[in-house]
Formats: structure tokens, C-alpha cells, sequence
């Protein structure tokens, strides 16, 4: 008998006797992470099992993202800028990886989606609290979102502590206010349940930060940082709207909205918008 603690072993030095121990498939619950996908058109159309494994992944990412952001933000809160730099430079990869797969949905033809769109009633991506975290975890604050997830207590608790807390931005601005530098004082004592709005204090600020980047380099780093998050997150969003044109056309949303006109009134907006009206300001 082997004397081998993770049991018997193939002559390669593979361990196959897994009867007792743990296994890829029980680490990762693939039995109930793989039968999560159920297609409720019939009879079964093939597409469906894309559109619904497209959205699942989308969540596992949004999932993660809410995790590294909130990671991020307490860093931030403590002045351990440094240490956050990583943590952000995974959510932009992410951001890649949500970029990238919207080209698989957009294999997608309006001729077949149309077949199995109206299982769906009135079920929308527009109602995925995850992503609404990720909005507000970065400022994007939307009170009149609340609603959509009022039926859900414990998921609506998450999405107001979201709400109601500061964002990544917000510790940024109070981090740059304990550095020394003068962030105006409505800005830092404002209502962080309200979208932040573009101030020319924080500019004038960043403008200093920009042009002295030896003497503030966490500062210029961190500043960087957050414009690779801003910059993916509008790309992916104007990515949405092409796909959602590409599959649906100008019909409404399934959530009730315009669609691809809803969509597209907010490809434009910007986190973030200080760290992009300075780039303006500074001289050569």
C-alpha cells in the first residue's frame, strides 16, 4: 500500500485515486456552477445557451471587479496608494476581458435572437445590481436605480451601502486633500450619495499634481490609474451600444427602456471628469 498522503499515483506521478479527496470539479462547484444555464425557449433554441453564458460570465467579472474596487477604495481611505496600483490594474484588465467578449454576443443575428428574445419578459441587463455596484463603487450614483431592486432586500442593502458610501474617486480627492493639497471643501464635505459633478478646484489641483510629478508621484500614478478605468469602462459601454444595435435595432429594451437611445445617452459620460478637463490646462 502506498504511504502516500494525497493517495495512489500513476506511474507519471499523477494522482488518480480522487474518490475521498477534493477535485477540480468540487473546488471550482462546477455541478451547480454548469447547470446554472437553463434556456426556458421551446423548443430550445441554440443561440439561447450563448446569450445566457455571455451574461454569466459578464456577473463572474462584475463580481470580482466589486471586490478589487472595495479592496481599492479602503487602501485608498488609509493613504496606501501604492498598494492599490495592482488592484487597479486588474480591474482595467477585466474591463479588457468585459470588452473583448461582447464580440462573441455579437455573433448573434437579429433573425435568431428574435426567436427566443420574448422568454425574457421583463428581464434586462439594466436590472443587474452587480454592475450597479461597479457604477457606484466608481461615483456613477443613480438614485432613481434604487427601485429596480426594492423586490430584493438583502441585494437592495448591498446596492444602498454602495450608494451611500464614498467611491474609489471620492477617496482619491480626500487622499489628495491629506497630502496638502487645497481640494475645495464643498467637494469633500458633499453628498457622496449624489453623482460627483466636475469642479474647477479639483482641476486646478490635478493641474499642480501633473506638472509636478516628482513631487507628487503616488499622486500622478493614482491619477493614471483611475483614467485606464475610466477609459475602459466608456469603451466597453459604447461596445454595448454597437452590439444591442447590431442584435436588436431601435426596439425598446426588454426592461422597459429605449434601448440603444437610452444606451447611448451614456457612452459619453465620464467618471472621472477632472482627470480629463486637465489634460487641457497643463502647459508645456
Amino acid at each position: 500500500m502506498s504511504n502516500d498522503p494525497h493517495g495512489p499515483a500513476s506511474a507519471d506521478g499523477m494522482i488518480t485515486d480522487l474518490s475521498q479527496r477534493l477535485d477540480y470539479s468540487g473546488y471550482l462547484c462546477l455541478d451547480q456552477l454548469l447547470s446554472a444555464q437553463k434556456p426556458l425557449s421551446r423548443p430550445e433554441h441554440h443561440d439561447e445557451l450563448l446569450f445566457i453564458i455571455q451574461h454569466q460570465t459578464s456577473e463572474l467579472w462584475f463580481k470580482l471587479v466589486v471586490h478589487e474596487l472595495k479592496a481599492a477604495r479602503q487602501l485608498i481611505a488609509t493613504d496606501q496608494l501604492e498598494a492599490s496600483f495592482k488592484i487597479l490594474a486588474r480591474v482595467k484588465h477585466i474591463q479588457a476581458q468585459l470588452l473583448s467578449q461582447w464580440s462573441v454576443l455579437a455573433t448573434l443575428t437579429p433573425s435568431e435572437y428574435v426567436q427566443f428574445r420574448h422568454v425574457l419578459g421583463p428581464a434586462s441587463g439594466l436590472q443587474s445590481y452587480q454592475h450597479r455596484m461597479v457604477e457606484f463603487l466608481l461615483g456613477r450614483k443613480d438614485k432613481k436605480m434604487m427601485p429596480l431592486f426594492a423586490h430584493r432586500p438583502h441585494i437592495h442593502a448591498q446596492i444602498a451601502e454602495c450608494l451611500n458610501s464614498p467611491s474609489v474617486y471620492d477617496e482619491f480627492l480626500r487622499s489628495m486633500g491629506r497630502h496638502g493639497l487645497p481640494i475645495p471643501a464643498e467637494v469633500l464635505n458633499r453628498d457622496v450619495s449624489e453623482p460627483h459633478v466636475a469642479h474647477p478646484g479639483v482641476v486646478a489641483v490635478l493641474k499642480t499634481v501633473y506638472e509636478n510629478p516628482d513631487s507628487h508621484w503616488d499622486l500622478y500614478e493614482m491619477a493614471e490609474k483611475l483614467v485606464d478605468v475610466d477609459e475602459q469602462y466608456a469603451l466597453w459601454k459604447y461596445r454595448h451600444v454597437k452590439v444591442v444595435e447590431r442584435v436588436i435595432g431601435f426596439k425598446r429594451g426588454t426592461g422597459g427602456t429605449s434601448g440603444v437611445a437610452y444606451l447611448r445617452e451614456r457612452t459619453d459620460d465620464r467618471l472621472f471628469p477632472e482627470l480629463w478637463d486637465v489634460r487641457t490646462e497643463i502647459k508645456g
